[in-house]
């Protein structure tokens, strides 16, 4: 044992006198040469992605597309309606996610999709509208599973801060982090949003060359934006959508309209017969005066008349 603590002491002692010099890395490299990957991930962005019950085919397969194309996403079973909306917080806490995008169906017809920070907010509230999944639209282009792609905004996400704020949530949710190792190290494919009507377009793009030309693979879908929030799922209303008109009120407003038929042809029928003259038009009267009967005709007529008497 003393041996050894000698020998420590004066390795100690060497090291002091006579420092290693630093490890500097080469000035020039190879290009061909492999770029070494980090152990450790910095930016470990998580995002969980499920829905409530009562989905329809169509909104399954588009949660399964976002979710292909999303290397970083989890999955979780689907949520009771009855249930509240601060409990999906846990449950991402759960599942050791940041990041969450939940598909809020009702009546089996509407789909509303929540795209929220866990940690503390903001959380955005969409209504989805025209939802085409990747296998419906069967577009020509392609790419390879779990690359990462390229997000392309358009400019008019900085004339309003709350078109900002969608699109900084929006980064943070569908880019896919730096050195992920479920991912690919290169990009092949473009996520598009882009503001029209008031409502955010998404599209996805394959990268077919260095020119710029590129090829539809989808999903798309339309989101209309209704309120941002300052908490997670819920808190205080920073924004709200003052142009957006629910599903409901739209389709009672088609069932009035369907209503108006029938009143609209009754009231047709009234107002025809308020215009219909009580006599019918019997022309002018001068026009029979050279209408006389043959002789044999008026004889016969006579005739008639006397058996009528007599009987």
């Amino acid at each position: 044992m003393g041996k050894r603590k000698r020998e420590r002491a004066e390795a100690k002692k060497a090291e002091e006198v006579n420092p290693l010099p630093p490890v500097v890395p080469p000035l020039v490299r190879d290009s061909e040469e492999p770029v070494k990957k980090k152990r450790k991930w910095t930016n470990k962005q998580r995002v969980l992605v499920f829905a409530s019950r009562g989905m329809s085919f169509r909104n399954r397969h588009l949660m399964e597309d976002l979710r292909t194309l999303m290397p970083h996403s989890k999955s979780e079973s689907k949520k009771e309606n009855k249930d509240n909306l601060r409990v999906i917080n846990e449950i991402a806490d759960m599942k050791n996610c940041n990041k969450c995008i939940y598909f809020e169906n009702r009546k089996k017809k509407d789909l509303y999709m929540w795209v929220a920070n866990v940690k503390g907010g903001p959380s955005i509230k969409f209504h989805v509208l025209n939802a085409h999944t990747m296998k419906e639209l069967k577009m020509t282009g392609n790419c390879l599973k779990a690359s990462r792609p390229l997000l392309s905004f358009d400019t008019a996400f900085d004339s309003h801060p709350h078109w900002a704020l969608m699109k900084e949530l929006l980064v943070q949710t569908f880019s896919t982090p730096n050195q992920l190792p479920k991912s690919q190290p290169f990009h092949d494919h473009v996520f598009c949003f882009s503001i029209l009507d008031n409502k955010i377009w998404f599209r996805n793009y394959e990268v077919l060359d260095t020119d710029g030309k590129l090829s539809e693979i989808g999903p798309r879908f339309v989101l209309n934006p209704i309120k941002v929030f300052d908490g997670s799922f819920g808190g205080e209303t920073l924004w709200d959508n003052p142009q957006f008109v629910t599903p409901n009120t739209i389709r009672s407003l088609k069932k009035k309209q369907e209503s108006f038929k029938y009143t609209d042809k009754v009231r047709q029928k009234e107002e025809f017969k308020k215009r219909k003259p009580k006599e019918p038009f019997r022309g002018d009267p001068t026009n029979d005066i050279f209408q006389t009967k043959a002789p044999e005709e008026a004889v016969n007529e006579e005739k008639q008349i006397f058996i009528r008497k007599k009987v």
